[in-house]
């Protein structure tokens, strides 16, 4: 055990009474950092930078109530118990999954209210959104949740990891396996990837940047959650978000192929927004 560090702390500083935790730092840089691409992008797709920030105000804050309420509603034996930690979202305990259904019951029906495609909405945010799970899941890492199950201090060695998550890992007396890693390089892996190709001259339809990016993080959550010793259980054998991960994978793909059969009906995505001002002004 010689030359191991102690954990690290999740509180980052202090304002008077109030604790300020790592978590929340990271979680808040990650969504600064996903708006300004995203606003970014939305100028070359002909969607206004005003829009894209009214529709944060009202995706995020449902974004973290449904991530909040998707949690606790699995883990309600135990916090019917404690009703007290429902708000006590500082402390950890979200779920992506929750976060994306609420966020994208908000932007469908805010896109609907403003005339802009909510297949090019999504395009616009998918490669942002994977980012900023992967900056996120470093905030799992300062609490240390989300790991995984049982390892070895040789076995992390032997990853080259360096050696602060090493000592992170380190969790009741026991190396864990770090899953919060192993995902965040997914998804940072799979925003190279989306920003690599999302501009390439017909390639993608409107929507088919978002639905590559849930096959992607889909498809590696599936794996991930496996490792996990605190996945969200249904009759206490299924792992809920592997169940939503396949539904996700499997639908993706079912509605590629189904949307690609429409042919010309659906627009590229480079085309941007037809109904801005500035592409109207083009057809005159």
């Amino acid at each position: 055990m010689r030359g191991i560090l102690a954990a690290l702390n999740p509180i980052a500083f202090h304002l008077g009474p109030i604790q300020v935790h790592w978590y929340g730092i990271i979680i808040a840089s990650a969504v600064i950092i996903a708006v300004t691409l995203a606003v970014r992008e939305g100028g070359r797709r002909n969607v206004d930078a005003d829009d894209i920030y009214d529709m944060i105000l009202y995706a995020l804050p449902a974004a973290i109530i449904a991530a909040r309420i998707y949690y606790v509603a699995f883990e309600w034996p135990y916090y019917s118990q404690h009703l007290s930690e429902i708000i006590q979202i500082w402390d950890g305990g979200i779920a992506v999954y929750g976060s994306l259904i609420g966020a994208g019951i908000v932007v469908f029906f805010f896109c609907r209210s403003r005339f802009i495609p909510v297949w090019l909405m999504l395009d616009i945010a998918a490669p942002t959104v994977i980012m900023a799970q992967g900056i996120g899941r470093w905030g799992n890492f300062m609490n240390q949740e989300a790991f995984g199950q049982i390892t070895s201090l040789s076995f992390l060695q032997g990853l080259h990891l360096p050696h602060f998550i090493i000592s992170q890992m380190l969790i009741n007396g026991a190396y864990r396996q770090p899953t919060f890693l192993y995902e965040s390089t997914w998804d940072i892996l799979g925003f190279i990837v989306l920003m690599s190709l999302r501009h390439r001259q017909g390639l993608f339809k409107q929507g088919e940047v978002f639905l590559s990016y849930v096959i992607w993080y889909s498809f590696g959550r599936f794996f991930v959650e496996g490792m996990r010793t605190d996945s969200l259980m249904l009759f206490d054998t299924l792992r809920v978000s592997q169940l939503l991960s396949v539904a996700l994978f499997i639908g993706a793909i079912g509605l590629v192929i189904y949307r690609r059969r429409l042919g010309s009906q659906i627009s590229m995505y480079l085309d941007g927004n037809p109904y801005s001002k500035k592409a109207q002004q083009a057809k005159n």
